[in-house]
């Protein structure tokens, strides 16, 4: 959230910007972070769904915006005393949705009383895929764990499932914007495709981050046109990906390179 606030700011240059995230078991937004203001008036404010400009776009699963907070006949007046103490005026709500369903609100304003043009609503919209973004990662990473600790996971479906969350993990993690959040979930990732103990000594192999990419996607039946899709890459690329990995496993065909890099602990 504090990434995506500080992104959208630099993209439209408004001075303002905040936002939170739904509470679990209520239907409301709790305001957690703030970027530019002068008060602490909006932090930790509870928006209800219907409720003033965020609570609007929480009930509609789509971005509003006024020019006149406080003057505004479109929207309720319940948070008016808060906007007003930070000087806010124009204000925009962008909802967080993730698999239909609003997750969290990015608002941004200005002190002046103007109208916000298509490219602030098109980076706010940006800014709130962001965080999209993340809650999948955060979502699956809780599966992965659910799946892992269920008996017997290791040789039945709650295993496949596992491995699936690590394929879509691994396709999610070059499109996080904060660095640090996409370096926690490749290691998280290199520590779900550790191999379970073997008495036999297993040869270890680099493989580059892309090679492993590819491998996940191949071992989940992707092809190669559909593993170029799910990776924003070219399927040539994929290609020349997927040889280098087969030739670094010594593995003559697809499923080998798989059956290989599961052995030696690069894939669960």
């Amino acid at each position: 959230m504090r990434g995506a606030l500080l992104r959208l700011r630099r993209a439209t240059g408004l001075p303002v910007a905040f936002g939170g995230l739904v509470e679990a078991g209520r239907p409301q937004v709790r305001i957690s972070e703030l970027s530019g203001t002068g008060t602490a008036a909006l932090r930790a404010l509870a928006v209800s769904s219907g409720n003033g400009l965020g609570g609007k776009a929480v009930a509609l699963a789509r971005p509003c915006a006024v020019t006149d907070y406080s003057a505004s006949r479109r929207i309720s007046h319940e948070y008016d005393a808060a906007v007003a103490a930070e000087g806010l005026r124009s204000v925009l709500a962008v909802p967080v949705v993730v698999r239909r369903r609003v997750r969290g609100v990015l608002y941004a304003a200005l002190r002046t009383a103007q109208p916000l043009g298509d490219r602030t609503l098109s980076a706010a919209v940006e800014a709130a895929r962001d965080v999209e973004q993340a809650l999948v990662v955060q979502d699956e990473a809780h599966g992965l764990l659910a799946a892992a600790r269920e008996p017997g996971h290791a040789a039945g479906a709650a295993w496949e499932r596992v491995r699936e969350a690590h394929a879509e993990l691994r396709a999610l993690a070059p499109r996080i914007a904060d660095a640090d959040l996409r370096a926690q979930v490749l290691a998280a990732c290199g520590k779900l495709a550790a191999a379970p103990p073997s008495a036999l000594p297993v040869p270890e192999v680099r493989l580059a981050p892309r090679e492993v990419d590819v491998l996940v996607c191949v071992a989940a039946g992707a092809t190669n046109a559909a593993a170029a899709d799910r990776l924003g890459l070219r399927p040539e690329t994929v290609k020349a990906y997927l040889r280098s990995a087969m030739r670094k496993l010594g593995a003559h065909t697809r499923l080998e390179a798989v059956v290989a890099a599961r052995r030696t602990g690069l894939l669960p």
